[in-house]
């Protein structure tokens, strides 16, 4: 099997068992979670650079005021996902969570149309839309916008964005991300210890562990992304992303069954059915453009 199938594979399906890893920290606040996570990720990374001996780009990086302005905007985006997203596990909504990156290739191509000015196809349109109508129908019959979902799918899409004209590798990029949010992570702990309701160093050996090493649960399935990406075609990775909100809704219905009633069938399946239609369009186009690209032998 190929090394970037697998590298791809293993980084999604890290990421889509991370809500087993966060429901493990349930009794942490939202907020700790988070900026433990950006601490130790910062460490971690920057041990991973240091080991690499790879620290040349850092300095080129601090000459350009608008790759770093680029980066701390990517980093708050990062910081707001990772926080609905580690929130909304624990408060008990996996079931959103999955669908806010179900629906995240449909708004990455909604952005691509309205900022990098890209044609839409007849069919990414008729997608688009039964993915607004598979929305609409969640909000209207399930009684509450699904801002959980939304928030992640656009915050992930814009953070996407971002980073696909940025210079920097995926390590680098997350170090300096990472280091955005480093102080105000690092000052809201000690604001938490001096006010005693600290959880690292005051819980169970199990939690302080699970706190530090979310750094590692961060850096590893970044590593084996970046891996793979080099490895496999961008159509693969398209593929293989729905890995991750698939074992995500599994793991939201089947091991913290989380209510899927009638609305909510109806709503993921019109949205399914959008994501089906736009992964097949997809590699409808690109077959036909390959084999118009494709050389013609001449017969002699």
């Amino acid at each position: 099997m190929n090394k970037g199938i697998v590298y791809a594979a293993g980084a999604y399906i890290l990421w889509g068992l991370l809500p087993v890893y966060w429901k493990m920290l349930q009794g942490v606040s939202a907020g700790q979670i988070l900026a433990h996570r950006v601490v130790w990720s910062l460490i971690s990374v920057g041990l991973m650079l240091m080991v690499r001996r790879n620290w040349g780009w850092l300095r080129e990086t601090l000459k350009r005021p608008r790759v770093l302005l680029t980066f701390t905007l990517s980093g708050l985006l990062l910081g707001v996902n990772w926080f609905v997203f580690i929130w909304g596990v624990n408060a008990g909504f996996i079931v959103e969570t999955s669908l806010g990156y179900f629906i995240n290739p449909l708004v990455s191509v909604l952005l691509g149309f309205i900022v990098l000015k890209e044609k839409l196809r007849g069919a990414q349109w008729v997608a688009l839309s039964i993915a607004l109508g598979g929305v609409l129908y969640l909000t209207f019959s399930y009684g509450a916008f699904p801002w959980i979902a939304l928030t992640l799918a656009f915050t992930f899409a814009f953070y996407g964005l971002i980073r696909k004209t940025a210079l920097l590798n995926s390590a680098e990029g997350l170090f300096l991300e990472t280091a955005v949010l480093f102080l105000p992570a690092l000052g809201f702990l000690i604001l938490q210890e001096m006010r005693g309701t600290g959880a690292f160093g005051h819980a169970s050996m199990t939690i302080n562990l699970l706190l530090a090493g979310a750094g590692i649960v961060t850096s590893i399935p970044l590593l084996l992304f970046a891996a793979g990406a080099r490895r496999i075609t961008l159509t693969s990775l398209g593929l293989l992303q729905y890995i991750m909100p698939t074992l995500q809704f599994l793991i939201g219905v089947l091991i913290y069954h989380e209510g899927f009633g009638p609305s909510r069938v109806v709503g993921f399946g019109l949205i399914w059915l959008a994501l089906i239609l736009y992964t097949a369009e997809s590699l409808f186009h690109r077959k036909q453009a390959q084999a118009v690209q494709a050389p013609v032998e001449i017969a002699p």
